[in-house]
């Protein structure tokens, strides 16, 4: 028998329950919400946060912890996918999503946030432990203290390539955009590297919600009053809230006399209605009305000059928001349900027509950050026929003298000047007006006739607008 002392086992440490922390929680609904049902965060969170703060969960602050933990896990997606490739030992795409969404959360806190490293770390691990487990909680941990190595310029230096070897690569990870999506901004936008990095930092800019104060409804100076409001920059009905803010508890807002609306829709929407036409002004058209920002705007103007409003809109519950829109107008208008390409009035019968047409939305990337990577390419090919369908429609609609608005929220050429320029080709009655002069005071609007906004220029989302004015 040996003479050994027998060693005596640690007593095994009692099992420690996960802490349930809410913010955490809740952003990761959110992002599998995005990830599993093709949701727009702009939708699924205020519900989410709305219900928190119901619960007794949530103060203010921590509501702004969770958008910001949603919304920059969302725009900066690519770069922490080139980061987490790089600290695990298989593919991304073998690692589960809802792993890979804990994942990005964290490196997010640890990249992009003034969060201290051992608090994102310990909070990530500690919301793995209560979505996914115990097991994965622990490849969770390992992975998160390899990105804790280094900040955010150390590992763009690791991952990105050089930019004198591919540019647009280069900017893809660093701005954390689809390559094909560089490739299609800088080609409409032009010049050389400092422009396009711009935009693509403005894209990754947390957006100013701007107000639109309805004429004859609401003025600019009662939604001035609120806390933290400035005027627009541009349109003379816009007031930014520089701080953020919930809209819906403005007077104003919820009794639809304003609305929330980017300063570029509302730049689109006036230029269309101070366009000069020859002759009688009294019939306006909306062909793409939904969700009704605009034709809110243009009933209302049109209501200034005695003109009547008629909103069409294809899906029936699209239309119901404009409605709910256009409610309480002061002027007469109607709203309907049609196809556009298929119109139920008869040609000519408008003198001021606007077709904001459906596109891939590259030009919301602000708003919208998921989108850059739902889109594809491909995805061009099947809004081409419709957007050529609908301004094929909108010229066959207005007389002569009468003008057309077409505009999109893409800056992509196949989307703007080469839709233009085909039915230039069909319509030999259409010609290209200015629109240039009927945006007074913006800066950089280019060489026209059209004009493409942009969010690093003008601080709006990157409208396109084309005014075509028929002649025969």
């Amino acid at each position: 028998m040996s003479d050994q002392p027998r060693r005596t086992r640690k007593p095994a440490k009692p099992y420690r329950r996960p802490k349930k922390d809410p913010v955490r929680i809740l952003a990761f609904e959110a992002l599998r919400a995005v990830d599993e049902r093709d949701a727009y965060a702009n939708l699924v969170l205020p519900p989410l946060l709305r219900k928190a703060r119901e619960n007794g969960d949530f103060e203010a602050r921590d509501a702004a912890l969770a958008t910001e933990l949603v919304y920059g896990t969302l725009r900066r997606q690519g770069t922490y996918d080139a980061v987490v490739a790089a600290c695990v030992d298989r593919p991304l795409r073998e690692v589960d999503p809802p792993v890979l969404d804990v994942l990005s959360l964290g490196a997010h806190q640890l990249l992009g946030t003034r969060i201290p490293t051992h608090a994102a770390v310990s909070a990530t691990v500690e919301l793995a432990r209560v979505v996914l487990g115990d097991g994965r909680a622990k490849f969770v941990n390992a992975v998160l203290r390899k990105i804790a190595q280094d900040d955010l310029a150390g590992w763009l230096e690791r991952v990105a390539p050089p930019y004198d070897q591919d540019p647009e690569d280069h900017l893809a990870v660093v701005h954390s955009h689809p390559r094909w999506v560089v490739s299609a901004l800088w080609d409409s936008l032009g010049g050389g590297r400092a422009g396009i990095e711009e935009l693509l930092r403005a894209d990754n800019d947390r957006p100013e919600v701007t107000l639109v104060a309805r004429p004859g409804r609401a003025t600019p100076a009662e939604l001035l009053d609120e806390e933290a409001a400035e005027p627009g920059r541009w349109s003379p009905y816009a007031v930014r809230l520089t701080e953020g803010g919930e809209p819906g508890a403005i007077t104003a807002v919820a009794e639809g006399r304003a609305g929330v609306q980017d300063e570029g829709s509302q730049l689109v929407a006036l230029a269309l209605a101070n366009a000069p036409v020859e002759g009688r002004d009294r019939m306006w058209l909306d062909g793409c009305a939904g969700p009704g920002g605009k034709a809110a705007l243009l009933g209302a103007l049109a209501a200034e000059r005695g003109a009547l409003l008629l909103a069409s809109e294809k899906q029936p519950h699209r239309a119901g928001l404009v409605a709910k829109a256009l409610h309480g107008n002061p002027g007469p208008y109607q709203v309907i349900a049609a196809d556009g390409t298929r119109p139920p009035w008869r040609p000519g019968s408008f003198d001021r027509v606007l077709v904001d047409v459906p596109c891939t939305g590259l030009g919301a990337l602000r708003r919208r950050p998921e989108a850059r990577w739902r889109r594809r390419p491909e995805d061009l090919d099947g809004f081409a026929p419709l957007q050529r369908g609908l301004l094929r429609t909108a010229l066959e609609s207005v007389r002569p003298g009468g003008v057309v608005g077409y505009a999109t929220c893409s800056p992509h050429l196949a989307e703007t000047r080469a839709v233009v320029a085909d039915l230039l080709k069909q319509f030999p009655d259409a010609d290209l007006i200015d629109a240039r002069p009927l945006l007074p005071g913006v800066p950089d609007l280019g060489e026209g006739p059209d004009v493409q906004l942009w969010p690093h220029l003008h601080g709006t989302d990157a409208m396109y607008l084309a005014l075509i004015r028929r002649t025969g």
